[in-house]
This record gives structure tokens, C-alpha cells and sequence, in this order.
């Protein structure tokens, strides 16, 4: 616990497209939380601004095909909501983690509202049926969590 986290974001063919670094702050058999810092320029969305500086909680699983992300403003460390990744099941190493992205994400907001994002990036990916039924069972999971007020989202106020 405490130790520096190389994170590897990998597209859905596994070759690396993002690369940033986090501190361990709990870890299981089959997951990771890591606290992390946003570190390239504020990066306006039509859902989100991520801002350089945001603190940001994550959780990568092993055993699911999701990740998640409490994203906190950089100045004030006030819950902004939650970003959440369909993956491929991460692989989590002593001093790394492995994140295959497969283009389909999700934001709650702290009021409950959810938006499913990239359905139409995720639909063109060239995936088995095996993999994209795992992709839409996780997304549905994600929801349900989200409904049921689990692990991170107990801070959802409607």
C-alpha cells in the first residue's frame, strides 16, 4: 500500500494508448484502488470538463469488466460524479495495471443522472460475440450498482 502504480490504458487490440501513474491505496485478490492525479490540460467534454489537477479514486477489478472513477475537482476535492470504462478484465500486476478499453463508457452524476457514452464507437469495434456480450453484461451490471447505491455510488444524492 502506498506505492507508485504505472496504469496502462490499452485500446481494444491491447496496444497502449495512455499511460499515467497512481499511488496504491488498497488492494484485494482481485482488484486495485489507486489515487491518481488528471495531468494533461483541462479537457472539455459535452459531459464532463476534466480538469489538469483532478483527483481522481480508481477502481480496477480483475474479476469485472469495468473500472471506475471518482472524479474530484482539483481545487475544491468535491465529488463531480463518477466515469466509468467497459474493459476487458484488468490485469494487476505488483507495480502495474493493464486496462483494455473497449469505447463504451458511462458518467453518473452525484444526483443519480447517468449517461451512456460511445455506444456508436463500441458498436464498429471489431469484437466476438463472446467479448461484446461481456461488454453489455458489464454495463448492465454497472447500472444496477448505480440503482443499488453500491460501493462508491452510496454518495449518489438524488
Amino acid at each position: 500500500m502506498g506505492q507508485n502504480i504505472t496504469v496502462y490504458k490499452l485500446n481494444h487490440q491491447g496496444q497502449q494508448i495512455l499511460q499515467y501513474s497512481g499511488v496504491e491505496l488498497e488492494r484485494t485478490p482481485t482488484s486495485v484502488l489507486l489515487e491518481a492525479y488528471f495531468a494533461r490540460n483541462d479537457y472539455p467534454t459535452p459531459y464532463h470538463t476534466f480538469k489538469k489537477g483532478d483527483r481522481m479514486l480508481e477502481w480496477f477489478f480483475s474479476d469485472r469488466w469495468y473500472n471506475i472513477f471518482a472524479l474530484h475537482h482539483r481545487d475544491s476535492n468535491s465529488l463531480e460524479g463518477w466515469y466509468c470504462n467497459i474493459t476487458r478484465p484488468a490485469r494487476l500486476e505488483t507495480d502495474a495495471i493493464y486496462a483494455e478499453d473497449l469505447a463504451l463508457d458511462v458518467m453518473i452524476y452525484p444526483d443519480g443522472r447517468v449517461l451512456v457514452l460511445d455506444e456508436d464507437e463500441f458498436a464498429i469495434l471489431d469484437l466476438d460475440d463472446l467479448t461484446r456480450q461481456q461488454a453489455q453484461a458489464a454495463l448492465a451490471e454497472l447500472l444496477h450498482l448505480v440503482e443499488t447505491r453500491w460501493g462508491p455510488f452510496t454518495a449518489i444524492q438524488p
